[in-house]
């Protein structure tokens, strides 16, 4: 009994599900390292991620998993958007009246918007969207986020050319 409990003590302290204070998961030195292995390469063989951080294949899957389901991280394939049917990109910076929360989750909501941040400074949201042209991206602002009840002004910043996109800066 007591090799027991000892043992599922260490495998605790081996488990990267543990959450901190404010509700986060803490992730251990192992899911870290993980998790620096698959951005570097999200097709990498759970084989090949544990032999470089010292676990088996199926620990390395339930990590993986357990990570997916916590939210800490998403694998997927990231395009250039303009190979893939849209052409026109645009980062839009919000003001709002009242509750900042309510509109970043109806905006959160329109599937043209790939990203959503409350922020501090000119803009209380800032706002990327992705749309076919630029009719498409008309009707998403004038239609759809200027009619929110609360928005008070936008500017949008579309791009000319994506230079760089890349989700590599590890972990800390």
């Amino acid at each position: 009994m007591h090799s027991e409990v000892v043992g599922s003590r260490s495998a605790e302290k081996r488990d990267s599900s543990r959450e901190s204070r404010n509700g986060t998961p803490q992730l251990d030195a192992v899911s870290l390292a993980i998790i620096e292995q698959l951005q570097e390469d999200g097709r990498r063989p759970y084989a090949a991620i544990g032999k470089a951080v010292g676990l088996s294949e199926a620990a390395v899957r339930q990590r993986v998993q357990k990570l997916l389901d916590q939210g800490v991280m998403q694998i997927v394939a990231v395009t250039d958007p303009l190979t893939v049917g849209f052409r026109r990109q645009a980062m839009v910076g919000i003001n709002v009246e009242g509750d900042v929360e309510s509109i970043a989750d109806a905006l959160s909501a329109m599937s043209e918007v790939e990203y959503v941040v409350m922020a501090a400074g000119s803009f209380d949201i800032l706002a990327e969207i992705v749309c076919e042209d630029d009719d498409h991206l008309l009707d998403v602002i004038n239609k759809r986020i200027r009619a929110l009840p609360g928005v008070r002004s936008t500017e949008s910043f579309v791009y000319l050319k994506l230079k760089k996109q890349t989700y590599m800066w590890g972990t800390r």
